[in-house]
Order: C-alpha cells, then structure tokens, then sequence
C-alpha cells in the first residue's frame, strides 16, 4: 500500500480548518490531534496517513493554510501498512492514481541535489581524474565508475526544474556550477594528461592514436543523441517514482564526465580535434538533458492531471442526480 506519514505543526487558531481539510478527505487515515504538545514552533501536533495518490491535493491544502510558514509539515514514507480500509478507500477513490508521484517530495528530491556544497566540486573532479585514466588506459569500465561518482545529473534536474518553474535563480545557480564544475574537471584533467605525456607512463596503443574508448566519446552522432534524449526521460521518471535503479542507469547512459575528461586528456596530447569533438558532446548531452528533463517534468504532470480528470469525471457520472 503506497501511503505517507503526515505530521504537522499547527498555530491553534489554524488547528481547526487543518482538521476540517483533513477530516473531509476520505483518503486521510489514521487521523490524531495532540492539543499544545509542540515546543519550538509551539502549537498542535496533527498526525495522519495519507494514500499518496491524494497526497498533492492534501499537501497543497496544508500549505495554503500557511502551515509550513506557520508551523511545519513533515513527510515520511510508509514502507509497509496493513489495512484493509486503506485498500478499499484506495481503489474506490484513487484507481490509477494511487501509485501518482507526490510532487512535493519529487522537487524536493531534486532541490537537494541542486546544492553546490565544495564536495560537488570534488566529486566532479575526481570523476573527470577517473574517466581521464580510462581514456588513457582504454578501459571502459573506468569511464563507467566516472560515470557513477560525476554528481552532474543532479544541477542539470535542478536547471530544468527552475526553467519548468521560472525559478531564475535556480537557473543561473545551476548552470554556474555545471560550468564551474567542468572546467574545474577539464583543467584537472589537462594538468593529469601533461604529467602522464611528460612522463611518458601513456601505454604505446594510446601514442599509436589506437584509441577506441576516446573515439566513442569525442564522436557525437544520432545515436548519441538519442541516448541523451531517452537518458533525460527516464531520468526524470524515475526520480518522480523514486526508483533509484534506474537512476543509476542514467548515470552510466550519458556522456557528460567522459566528454569533459576527454576534453583536457585531448589538448594535453595536442588532439585538438578529438578535443572540438568531445566539448561539442559536452554540450550537446548537457543541452539535452535539460531540455528533455523540463519538457519531462511537464509531460509528467499533465499525465497524471489527466488521469485525475477522467477519475473525477468517471465518478461524476456514477453519482446519480440529487
């Protein structure tokens, strides 16, 4: 059974219409009142679960009563509840839309991943140092784990979530790391091929210009382009369902942390075009992302709006005339 754990801080002279909101709702259970038992905001503990396919419409209620600037709401997922009420109320209220994502919880998961704390530009780095040995060494599994630490995808789900919601400085924040990031990646990168090339610890394949993995990354294409664009669909969904799997597979689809490594790997050995290639890769998925993941986030709405309409219009018709 999908459902969420409601709890709330509630001012007293709010306390009565929170209830009235909550009380109406048939999806609501398990709904308890502890009068003036909260310190720091002081008020009323208000406690519920809710199907989480009326969790949008019972969080927008909450928060139009300005609970969360005069109290707090908090969320919990419940990971398992055994109800046979909850079941019924589910199916008879919801159909399809008991499994709808709580878009509350959806950006806030990708607000958190749209922080910029130094450790971004660490991993960012270090993912870039990663893919740069791959690069050198022709190991893809390597380009695979660069993949996986680049925390990227993150500030470019920020970046659409600001251009679906006109948050300009979500938007400028966004792409102010991915820039900084990625030349902070690329610099590390020229400075790492310098040494290797001066050193001479490059493998003689590499000297050889035999370069399969660099060639895969400095070569966009259609097919590139494609993966981008189904990478960013998925990206998206999953973060909405909460399917982490899948998210992981986003991380390791595009190339992004490969294509800035390449790009600093390439000028140290005087590849300028292998470089030009993998900077246009760079933008090219970056770009995709972006714009898949805001028309995603659209699409996905829309969706679920409409299978709410259709519910509603479906019960409307099953209510005979008063």
């Amino acid at each position: 059974m999908d459902m969420l754990h409601v709890r709330a801080v509630s001012p007293p002279d709010l306390t009565e219409r929170a209830m009235a909101l909550l009380g109406s709702e048939p999806c609501v259970l398990n709904l308890v009142l502890h009068p003036g038992s909260v310190r720091n905001p002081d008020g009323d503990s208000i406690e519920c679960d809710v199907l989480t396919g009326a969790a949008n419409e019972v969080l927008r209620g909450l928060r139009d009563l300005e609970l969360e600037h005069r109290g707090s709401i908090v969320l919990a997922p419940v990971d398992f509840a055994f109800s046979d009420r909850a079941a019924t109320v589910g199916a008879q209220e919801l159909g399809a839309r008991l499994r709808a994502p709580v878009w509350e919880q959806v950006e806030a998961r990708i607000r958190a991943e749209g922080r910029y704390p130094p450790s971004f530009y660490l991993f960012l780095v270090i993912a870039g140092l990663i893919a740069a040995v791959g690069i050198i060494t022709n190991s893809q599994i390597l380009i695979v784990a660069a993949m996986v630490v680049g925390p990227e995808y993150g500030a470019i789900t920020s970046v659409a979530l600001g251009i679906d919601r006109r948050a300009g400085d979500r938007i400028r924040r966004g792409l102010a790391a991915l820039l900084v990031g990625f030349l902070l990646a690329v610099a590390a990168t020229l400075l790492f091929g310098l040494l290797v090339r001066g050193f001479g610890l490059q493998p003689r394949a590499f000297d050889l210009g035999i370069r399969p993995v660099s060639s895969l990354i400095d070569t966009p294409n259609f097919f590139s382009v494609a993966v981008a664009v189904l990478a960013g669909i998925v990206g998206i969904v999953s973060l909405a369902e909460a399917r982490t799997s899948a998210l992981l597979g986003v991380f390791i689809s595009v190339t992004t942390i490969p294509a800035g490594a390449d790009i600093g790997v390439s000028c140290a050995f005087a590849s300028w075009d292998e470089a030009r290639g993998s900077l246009l890769q760079l933008l090219l998925n970056v770009g995709i992302l972006i714009v898949v993941g805001t028309a995603a986030l659209k699409c996905q709405r829309a969706i679920w709006r409409g299978v709410r309409k259709r519910r509603d219009e479906h019960a409307a018709h099953r209510t005979p005339a008063a």
